[in-house]
Formats: C-alpha cells, sequence, structure tokens
C-alpha cells in the first residue's frame, strides 16, 4: 500500500520580511513499518539556502534560509510511503507475545542497563513541555495499569479511558497550556492527549516518546473525501524492555498500524514541531496549514 501526502503550510505576514530563517521537520523518516519513496520539498519564494540532515533523534530536517523580501512564505512537502505488511503482520504478532508481560516484570527488566534500556531511559524524564506528574495524574494511569496486570492490556485500557474521558476540542489549547490544565478540562487535541499520556506514563516509570505524523482519515459512507481535509496527527509509543516500542493512539482509541505514517519522534511536540524559526520584519501573522493523506 502507498500513501501520498501533501502538506502546505503558509504564513502571511503583516509587513514585509526581509529575513526568513526556519527549521522544517516534514520529510517522514523510514521505519520497519514503512519506506518513503520520495519527497519533494518546495519553498516560495525562492531559499538561498536549503541544507538537509538529521537530528539527535535521526528525524529528518531542511534547515531553511530565504534572504529574498516577501509578505508570504509558502512551504509544500510532499511525500510517497509505502507500508510493509509483512511487517505490519510480525508487529501484530509481537503485541500477542508481549501480552504475559506484567507492569511489575518490566519495572523489573528496566533495572538492567543493557544498550536498548539505556537509549529509551531518555524518554522516561520530564521534558522541556512536560512537567513531573501530579498525584491526581498518576493515580488517573494506575487505575488501569496495575503491578500484576498485563502491562500492554493495561496501556490500552489507560488509553481507552482517555478516548472516552477527553473532547477533542480545538481552540482550546495552544503549547503554553499545561498538560494539569488539559487533565482537569478534560478536552484538548490530539497533541494534548500525547502529551498527558507522556506526562503519566513517564511518571509511573514507564518510556515514552512523541509521535508525529498522519492518519488516514475516510468521509462519510456514500460521500467523496474532500483534498486538504486531513490534518497532522500525534501519538505515543512505549518501550516495552525485550519487546521494542509499542505505538498507542488516545485520540481515536486504537492501535497505529497502517492507516498511521510516522513524520518522526521526540520527547514531547517540541522536538518535532514541522516548522519552526525567525523572521526579521515588523507586525503580526497568519498561519494557514492543509493536508491531504491519500492512498494510491
Amino acid at each position: 500500500m502507498i500513501y501520498t501526502i501533501y502538506h502546505s503550510t503558509r504564513f502571511i505576514y503583516q509587513q514585509e520580511v526581509g529575513f526568513s530563517h526556519n527549521l522544517i521537520r516534514l520529510q517522514p523518516r523510514n521505519t520497519p513499518m514503512q519506506n518513503v519513496l520520495n519527497f519533494d520539498l518546495t519553498i516560495e519564494p525562492a531559499a538561498a539556502e536549503i541544507e538537509p540532515y538529521d537530528d539527535f533523534f535521526g528525524n529528518h530536517l531542511h534547515h531553511l534560509l530565504v534572504r529574498e523580501p516577501h509578505t508570504v512564505l509558502h512551504v509544500v512537502a510532499q511525500s510517497r510511503v509505502k507500508i510493509d505488511y509483512d511487517s505490519v503482520e510480525r508487529v501484530r504478532e509481537s503485541r500477542q507475545n508481549v501480552l504475559g508481560l506484567t507492569y511489575a516484570q518490566t519495572q523489573q527488566r528496566m533495572m538492567f542497563l543493557t544498550p536498548e534500556i539505556i537509549e529509551a531511559k531518555q524518554f522516561g524524564l520530564k521534558s522541556p513541555l512536560l512537567s513531573i506528574a501530579s498525584a491526581d495524574i498518576l493515580n488517573y494511569a494506575l487505575l488501569s495499569i496495575k503491578p500484576e496486570r498485563s502491562l500492554y492490556e493495561g496501556i490500552l485500557e489507560f488509553m481507552g479511558r482517555i478516548f472516552h474521558d477527553f473532547a477533542f476540542v480545538s481552540g482550546f489549547s495552544d503549547l503554553s497550556t499545561p498538560v494539569e490544565t488539559v487533565f482537569a478540562e478534560k478536552k484538548g487535541v490530539c497533541q494534548d492527549f500525547a502529551h498527558f499520556a507522556l506526562t503519566a506514563l513517564r511518571g509511573i516509570g514507564l518510556c515514552a516518546r512523541y509521535m508525529s505524523g498522519y492518519i488516514e482519515t475516510k468521509p462519510p459512507e456514500g460521500a467523496k473525501k474532500l483534498f486538504g481535509s486531513d490534518a497532522s496527527h500525534a501519538w505515543v509509543s512505549v518501550f516495552i524492555p525485550g519487546y521494542g516500542w509499542f505505538d498507542f493512539d488516545p485520540t481515536n482509541n486504537m492501535v497505529p498500524l497502517d492507516q498511521h505514517i510516522v513524520l518522526g519522534y521526540g520527547r514531547d511536540y517540541g522536538d518535532i514541531s514541522p516548522m519552526q524559526g525567525v523572521v526579521l520584519g515588523s507586525g503580526s501573522s497568519q498561519l494557514g496549514v492543509m493536508v491531504d493523506v491519500s492512498r494510491e
């Protein structure tokens, strides 16, 4: 199966900008389940410099420098990604194997500092956008994740409770909204639910990373899918020693497999935000984003 992804980002500035310096994270990464067939990046006005490189986590970045004065910056990323069904089936099989491992056994295994565990532990600490979990958040997670219960089943239930207890409300939050506020109000968007899950899971001693990417959405039965009606997406991945990383999507209460396309991962949204940078100019700006994900 092959997905085509169109991601358009347009900044409209109130006053002319004389200089724009950005980091762009819009190229999907290769994973055991997906292979990037091609990637194309278009910038208007033309960039004076474009330098690709990989960050600390192995995510693909492009350093972009625009020196031409402009009032609109338009960045379009187009990708073709192939999902490998054999790898998807192997992930399904590994889920069955991991069901017998309890939360208590997981904590014991994490004490053995193998190279894989040492690498995973960087995703068990607080990060720039996430604080230490409060007692109420810890207790919320521990209602599902119990010492003698299967860790995988406990996380599944925990994600399902987020799905049922929290409302998806656009515009309620931004990157400065504390996780405690999201928890108290029980609403937010996919980034908020991922941040909340990460805070809780790390708080009870697990290693979990923020996953950024896309998800295939389908229109109602009988309706035609509108181009550009998709959006970027976020979910979480939890490290289970001896088995590796397992993804969970609390926004949709599902296990990501062939409908999710991975852009990259990090400790929180700040490590894998699609675009960030500075401009030389004055006045306000407007941001418009359009995403389309479709099967070929």
